[in-house]
């Protein structure tokens, strides 16, 4: 082929390539060697090229609007950001209404209904009966009194472990040697509930490790009942004060620190003037969760103790007694509780520190 006919067929690729859009350009560079061939056979080019360019046309058409179709959705989403919020947000939120919030609300209607006492049946029809029931019966306030006096002691007792701890990990542990820190707070919390609870109960029993090293002294465990919840609920929910408390000294400017003790204030005086305070919403925050849970928690209570709480009662009303109504009333005071002590959270700022 003589160098004519070369500059030939690379004008016309450079011309198709211009002039189709870019997946019809493609196909009209991968075309040369063929036009190269069709003009070095001196066959009648116009025709065959014509052939070969309505022949792959359709096919580049249809490739172009495959590539250019999500580009126009995604333009479409892009000019409507609350539409684009909507689509992601639509499955959370209906989770949260449906299953959270619907759940509640089952819970709300079973609340004043009422359990029919010879049939056992459920009669929906609406009154205040448990709740005159809950206020009437002097166990059901001894019950209440003594399951939130037991989560304020779950919560501060994590509260004064969780201090020292995460101080020593936000600021005297060295940053490369804090992962390894964090995994061991969360460590717990990867073996079985029921595991931690059970390891209690064969330490505090009769004849459990507890009783076993305090005997030669002439001391004994606490045995099974309000003492072990509290130590068990202590232990299981203390990782879920510590992480809120590290990350809230985590974020106190070193430069407070160092300005403390250049006016002269010794650790102590440090600690009790500038760190707690700044980490105190931190603390707050983390006390939602030791006493949330602890209000709410049943399984704990049955095995390491034969006393009641609120969940405990929830439960046998739910499965012994059959009594969904008076359960649900019971298990509204505290979602009430819980509303109260979150608002003084808010208060304190505790969601800022979260």
């Amino acid at each position: 082929m003589n160098p004519r006919e070369q500059k030939l067929a690379s004008a016309l690729a450079v011309f198709l390539t211009a002039a189709l859009p870019a997946a019809a350009g493609a196909i009209a560079f991968r075309a040369q060697p063929v036009l190269l061939t069709l003009i070095a056979s001196e066959r009648s080019a116009i025709s065959t090229l014509t052939n070969f360019f309505f022949n792959h046309f359709t096919a580049a058409l249809v490739t172009l609007a495959a590539a250019t179709a999500p580009r126009r959705r995604g333009s479409f989403l892009w000019r409507h950001p609350y539409l684009r919020l909507a689509l992601l947000l639509a499955l959370p939120v209906a989770w949260l209404v449906v299953v959270y919030l619907g759940s509640l609300a089952v819970l709300f209607a079973n609340a004043f209904w009422r359990l029919d006492p010879f049939t056992a049946e459920v009669v929906r029809e609406w009154g205040t009966w448990n709740f005159q029931t809950l206020l009437d019966g002097e166990v059901y306030r001894v019950i209440t009194l003594r399951t939130v006096s037991v989560a304020a002691i779950v919560t501060v007792s994590d509260a004064i472990l969780a201090l020292p701890i995460a101080f020593a990990m936000a600021r005297l542990i060295r940053p490369s040697r804090r992962a390894v820190m964090v995994v061991l707070v969360l460590l717990p919390l990867w073996s079985s509930y029921l595991v931690k609870v059970y390891a209690w109960r064969v330490m505090l029993g009769e004849q459990g490790i507890l009783n076993s090293i305090l005997s030669p002294f002439g001391l004994h465990g606490p045995g099974f009942g309000t003492v072990a919840v509290t130590i068990v609920l202590g232990y299981l929910w203390l990782p879920y004060m510590i992480l809120p408390v590290y990350a809230g000294m985590e974020r106190i400017p070193n430069g407070l620190l160092e300005a403390s003790g250049d006016l002269g204030a010794k650790p102590l005086r440090t600690f009790r003037s500038v760190v707690f305070p700044l980490a105190f919403p931190a603390i707050v925050a983390g006390s939602i969760f030791t006493f949330s849970l602890t209000l709410g928690d049943y399984i704990a209570v049955q095995l390491v103790s034969s006393t009641q709480f609120i969940g405990s009662v929830v439960y046998a009303n739910v499965g012994t007694a059959n009594n969904l109504p008076l359960a649900a009333a019971f298990a509204l005071v505290p979602v009430v509780i819980m509303l109260v002590y979150l608002l003084i959270a808010r208060r304190l700022g505790a969601f800022e520190a979260l």
